[in-house]
């Protein structure tokens, strides 16, 4: 059954918020796109991925809305009828789900807590240092206090290996930054995408942050990871108010 093994964000989410992760199984895409890949950018036959897509749809019974992502801090309102340019959107309409594909950038979900409105980002670490969580946060248009988050499946901290010049990005911003990264030699550290999340948010006020705890770089039953295989395919996180 397509969505049996899907991620269902574990956050005290009003009754009204539905929200899902995508991982691989369920679909109809072949190596090494296989099988529920979401992605009609990474190279795999455009028909499969059509109907993952309507198969996605169904199982989850909204309307998925899909952008092109360019790790950008744009936010613009889901609109299922087209694809636009931005790596963070927002609705207030039942039945349309703002949609993010991933593997292995940082998914967040954010909603109201009074259930009215939902937004969601793909943050890779330029899209993080750039703002992109604080322009998601500010399309709900309440205060820090009334924002729920849900961090989903990215690759990991024991994972991400970086240069100096992306901790340098992040502490030029967040003095405290540093406690995200740990020395490797060399020049290189390993980034925690999570804790650099949850600094940024908690900079805006947002304190009440949930998820977190995955590693998709060494997760491969599960998620698509671009590190681990650079053709490979993507999953989703959605969330969307209940019709």
């Amino acid at each position: 059954m397509t969505g049996a093994d899907w991620l269902r964000p574990d956050w005290p989410a009003p009754v009204g918020v539905q929200a899902c992760v995508t991982t691989r199984m369920g679909g109809v895409s072949q190596t090494p796109f296989d099988s529920f890949n979401l992605g009609t950018h990474v190279g795999d036959d455009p028909a499969a991925v059509a109907e993952n897509r309507r198969r996605l749809g169904e199982a989850l019974g909204c309307q998925p809305a899909w952008l092109e992502q360019v790790h950008g801090t744009a936010v613009v309102e889901a609109d299922p009828t087209q694809v636009l340019r931005a790596d963070a959107a927002w609705s207030a309409t039942p039945g349309i789900a703002v949609t993010m594909m991933t593997a292995d950038c940082l998914p967040v979900l954010f909603c109201r807590r009074d259930g009215s409105r939902v937004a969601a980002a793909h943050a890779g670490w330029r899209g993080l240092a750039g703002g992109v969580l604080e322009a998601a946060a500010a399309s709900l248009a309440v205060p820090p206090a009334e924002v729920l988050v849900w961090l989903g499946p990215a690759i990991g901290p024991a994972s991400f290996e970086v240069g100096v010049e992306v901790r340098e990005a992040f502490l030029a911003q967040h003095g405290d930054a540093g406690q995200c990264f740990v020395a490797k030699g060399g020049d290189k550290y390993l980034g925690d995408l999570y804790a650099l999340a949850r600094l940024r948010l908690a900079a805006q006020g947002i304190t009440a942050v949930y998820g977190g705890g995955f590693d998709t770089f060494v997760d491969h039953q599960r998620f698509f990871s671009y590190r681990r295989a650079s053709r490979t395919g993507r999953f989703a996180s959605l969330i969307w108010i209940k019709p």
